[in-house]
C-alpha cells in the first residue's frame, strides 16, 4: 500500500484530472499534425530530384526512409505525401460538412423534405465510396481538385444523419414551441436555438471526417486514379513500391504506410479528445 502511494507520487500523471490530459492530449497530436503539415509546405517538387548512384538504398543516417528506384530520398517523398494527404482531407472534410449542415437544416423545414433528405442518404450509403469517388474525379478532371469534390460527396452521410436526429429533438422542446407561438421564424430558431446546440456535433464530425477522407484518397490514388503519377501522393508512392517488393526493397513500402497510418490515428485521437472537451458527458461512455 505504502509502495502503491509513493509510486503515484512520483507520476506526475497521476496528478492530472481527465481534463488536463485530454487538452494535453489534443495539444502534442496538434503539434505533431502542424509540424507535419507546415514541413511539407517547405518541400518544393525540384527538392525530390533523382540520384541514380544511390537507387534502392535501404534506410541509413542519411536517408532516413531510404531512396527509392530513382534514387529520391523516400523521406522528403512521404512528408510531402502527408502534406498533401491533409490539404485533400482537409477540404473534402470541410464541404462534406458544409452539405451535412446545409441538407439537415433545410430537412428541418418540413416532412417532404425530411424524408427527401432521409432517401439521399440511403442512396449515397448504398453506393460503394471509392465508386463514387473515382467517378466523380474522372467526370471532374481529375487532380487534387477531382478528389477533394469526390470524397466530400460521399462522406456528408455520417454527419448528416446524426445531425439530422439532433434537429429533430431540438424541435420538440419547450422554447422552440415557445418562439414559434410567439411568431418567430424557422430561420430566427435555427440560428437562435438549433445552430447553438449542434455547434460540437459540427466540430466534432468534421474532425472525424479526415481520417476517413485522408485513407480514401489514398484508396483511390493507389488504384491509379484522380493524381497524376509525378505527384508525391502516399497511395501512388504505395503503389510504385509493390513493383519492387519483390526484390527485398521492403523500405519503400513500410515507411509511407505507416506514416499514413500514425497520420490517420493521430486525427481519429485528436477528434476522440476534443470531443470529450466539448462534450464531457462523452467522457464517461
Amino acid at each position: 500500500m505504502v509502495n502503491r502511494t509513493k509510486n503515484n507520487s512520483l507520476n506526475p500523471l497521476s496528478k492530472m484530472n481527465l481534463r488536463t490530459k485530454t487538452l494535453l492530449t489534443i495539444g502534442l497530436t496538434v503539434f505533431i499534425l502542424l509540424i507535419v503539415v507546415i514541413s511539407s509546405f517547405f518541400i518544393n517538387s525540384s527538392d525530390i530530384t533523382t540520384n541514380f548512384s544511390v537507387i534502392n538504398n535501404p534506410p541509413s543516417l542519411e536517408h532516413l526512409f531510404g531512396t527509392d528506384w530513382m534514387g529520391r530520398d523516400m523521406f522528403t517523398r512521404t512528408l510531402k505525401g502527408l502534406g498533401l494527404s491533409v490539404q485533400i482531407g482537409a477540404g473534402a472534410s470541410i464541404l462534406s460538412s458544409l452539405i451535412a449542415i446545409g441538407m439537415s437544416f433545410l430537412s428541418s423545414l418540413n416532412k417532404h423534405l425530411d424524408s427527401l433528405m432521409s432517401w439521399l442518404i440511403d442512396l449515397f450509403l448504398s453506393i460503394p465510396h471509392i465508386l463514387l469517388i473515382i467517378l466523380i474525379s474522372i467526370s471532374l478532371g481529375g487532380g487534387a481538385f477531382g478528389v477533394t469534390i469526390g470524397v466530400a460527396v460521399t462522406h456528408w452521410t455520417s454527419l448528416a444523419r446524426v445531425l439530422r436526429a439532433e434537429i429533430k429533438q431540438i424541435k420538440t422542446s419547450d422554447y422552440v414551441k415557445l418562439s414559434e407561438n410567439f411568431g418567430r421564424s424557422k430561420s430566427w430558431i435555427a440560428r437562435k436555438h438549433i445552430l447553438p446546440l449542434v455547434i460540437t456535433q459540427i466540430i466534432v464530425g468534421t474532425i472525424l471526417i479526415f481520417p476517413h477522407a485522408i485513407m480514401h484518397e489514398a484508396s483511390v490514388t493507389f488504384l491509379g486514379f484522380g493524381l497524376s503519377p509525378h505527384e508525391p501522393a502516399i497511395g501512388i508512392i504505395l503503389s510504385e513500391s509493390m513493383k519492387y517488393l519483390a526484390t527485398g526493397n521492403w523500405w519503400l513500402a513500410l515507411f509511407p504506410g505507416l506514416s499514413l497510418l500514425i497520420l490517420v490515428l493521430l486525427f481519429d485521437i485528436a477528434g476522440e479528445n476534443i470531443k470529450k472537451i466539448l462534450d464531457p458527458t462523452s467522457a464517461n461512455e
